[in-house]
């Protein structure tokens, strides 16, 4: 079984920054294809990033693009959400998830870190 931890979220005022991590344990890591979504209150969770194995290659939700950045650490075993410019629409519960095959269903998923944006 593999184990996805969140952390780095908490409240920041409009404009301002925060860095989001994600722990991975179990298997390998950079085996992974791994994502960042996201839940804000009362709509459906929406993608937000993603990143190949080794990093080279990364994609966003055009609500992100140009703020946020998605990196990887293959040897923490970590992945992360820089998030630049923030505005009270961010305001989320961001997950992180990670699959082993692209065009397939994420299979696994974090319990999730609360960011709050401040107006």
């Amino acid at each position: 079984q593999v184990q996805l931890v969140e952390s780095g979220g908490g409240l920041v005022q409009a404009g301002g920054s925060l860095r989001l991590s994600c722990a991975v344990s179990g298997r390998t890591f950079s085996s992974y294809r791994m994502a960042w979504f996201r839940q804000a209150p009362g709509k459906e969770r929406e993608f937000v990033a993603r990143i190949s194995r080794n990093g080279d290659s990364t994609f966003y939700a055009d609500s992100v693009k140009g703020r946020f950045t998605i990196s990887r650490d293959n040897a923490k075993n970590t992945v992360y959400l820089q998030m630049n410019s923030l505005n009270p629409e961010d305001t989320a519960v961001y997950y992180c998830a990670a699959r082993l095959q692209f065009g397939t269903p994420y299979d696994y998923w974090g319990q999730g870190t609360l960011v709050t944006v401040s107006a």
